[in-house]
């Protein structure tokens, strides 16, 4: 007897296809990690977390050094989630992949829901919109990253998603958004579209009223205690972060060409298999909008503001990671602009064809690209950061006071003092993070013993110093261009 298949039954289903492919993809991407040099984090700040993380599991502390509280996390919920690896003896690598590919799955069963709801001849055997978020290679890149990205990613779906399908509960939505505020700060900026919607689509002042206030209380319900969490370890609202990188990045992302500037943000977006959604976004979105959908244009209005507000202050590094978490309901928007035009009884057959056929090829393309690339930055934290740091454990006293920048690695496998030049965990330096004179003084009155960097960081302040150790010297890594070195300080 044959099964029947219907929605109930392959809404279950959904779990099973959907953690299994991301299951599939993060493997992947880990091995070819490991057989092209390690297992490993593509991002030095990974080891911030984990830092964190293993000092509040072993010892109750939120410290980067323990004894010294700071602020130096961004992401207080992913740091405690972390945590949790090191409490049962699966820190720092297989709990930290299981949490990323428990949210990749997270975030394709978002997505495949959402597309299922938004358009109502959309109901395949094979969940193709969340296999395309588990495939599309940031989003598999972010879940081994070991940061919060894709986290933040999926909260930001959930909500604007929400807002997209008619969803008015306002005050589940508020508590999602003080939620996300603990996954990275700028999660508070999902109170807009929230509010927008609230004004433009209920119809009285009464209603209207009471949008609002449950909003901002399920909201206030969690933006509170972050607060106090904050002004309790630094005395300041934000995370260090938070005022650190915008001191250390801004004049610089201000001084270049303003083309080049939006060619760097414009190359995560269309480095992907998102490049041939787009004209399904822009027909998806230009339908909605006529039809006054509220909550479409405010999703509309959140991405180009979030984007806006990190084109303003810092560059698009790393694979444009500050503006991954907005790529997900840019690749919604296509992918039921897609759906759309594809179900359409009067579409082109062969035309749709076509298309089907190029956005499959391009994910499974740049799959294969993605591995490639968190590889090589795999290799590059690991050749530099890593190896600096077990250098530094082996060679230098456990009481060496050290000026360091990036901490992540180091802070993670040695046990020294750290003046951090970052300003992450040594606030006191970001008024001055740039000027390098003032930074020399700095070190000086601290009586600092070595300065850990890369060169090209701090030109002057590593210029007249006895180099003593350069990481990378037995890896040749393409475009990698300098070496972190330890330069004698005094």
């Amino acid at each position: 007897m044959k099964r029947s298949f219907t929605a109930s039954n392959w809404r279950v289903d959904f779990w099973v296809v959907l953690a299994v492919a991301a299951l599939v993809a993060v493997l992947f991407y880990l091995i070819v990690s490991l057989r092209a040099f390690s297992l490993g984090f593509p991002l030095d700040d990974a080891w911030i977390h984990l830092t964190y993380a293993r000092n509040l599991a072993e010892h109750g502390e939120w410290a980067f050094r323990l004894g010294e509280r700071s602020a130096g996390s961004t992401s207080p919920l992913w740091t405690a989630l972390l945590s949790i690896g090191f409490l049962i003896g699966l820190a720092p690598y297989v709990w930290t992949y299981l949490a990323g590919w428990a949210v990749l799955t997270l975030l394709a069963l978002c997505a495949e829901k959402l597309a299922r709801k938004l358009v109502t001849t959309y109901s395949p055997r094979i969940p193709w919109a969340g296999l395309f978020f588990i495939f599309a290679w940031h989003l598999t890149w972010s879940a081994v990253s070991g940061m919060e990205t894709l986290l933040h990613g999926l909260i930001v779906l959930a909500v604007l998603g929400a807002l997209m399908s008619g969803s008015r509960r306002y005050l589940t939505l508020g508590l999602l958004t003080g939620l996300s505020v603990w996954v990275r700060p700028d999660g508070m900026t999902l109170l807009g579209p929230i509010l927008f919607v609230a004004l433009f689509s209920e119809k009285t002042w009464s209603r209207r009223g009471e949008a609002i206030g449950m909003t901002l209380i399920g909201f206030g319900s969690l933006i509170l205690p972050y607060l106090l969490f904050n002004l309790a370890l630094s005395d300041r609202a934000m995370p260090n972060t938070f005022y650190a990188k915008q001191a250390e990045y801004g004049s610089f992302w201000e001084s270049k060409p303003f083309l080049e500037r939006v060619s760097d943000y414009l190359a995560p977006i269309l480095a992907s298999p998102f490049l041939v959604l787009i004209p399904g976004a822009v027909i998806w979105l230009v339908k909605r909008i006529r039809s006054w959908d509220w909550g479409v244009l405010a999703s509309l209005l959140w991405v180009l503001g979030y984007i806006g507000i990190y084109f303003a202050s810092l560059p698009a590094y790393q694979h444009g990671r500050y503006i991954i978490p907005a790529l997900p309901v840019m690749y919604l928007w296509g992918i039921l602009g897609f759906f759309k035009i594809v179900l359409t009884p009067q579409v082109n057959r062969r035309l749709a064809f076509v298309w089907q056929t190029l956005t499959i090829v391009l994910c499974l393309a740049f799959t294969f690209l993605g591995a490639r690339q968190n590889a090589n930055d795999v290799l590059w934290v690991e050749s530099e950061m890593v190896a600096t740091a077990k250098w530094v454990n082996q060679n230098l006293p456990s009481d060496t006071l050290l000026a360091v920048h990036d901490i992540g690695a180091l802070g993670f496998y040695i046990q020294n003092p750290i003046v951090d030049m970052a300003g992450l965990i040594t606030p006191q330096v970001v008024p001055f993070i740039r000027d390098e004179a003032r930074l020399a003084q700095y070190l000086d009155s601290n009586s600092v013993d070595y300065l850990i960097t890369f060169p090209s960081f701090y030109p002057q302040l590593t210029s007249q110093r006895e180099l003593v150790f350069q990481a990378g010297m037995d890896v040749q890594l393409e475009g990698l261009g300098e070496n972190m070195g330890v330069y004698r300080w005094r």
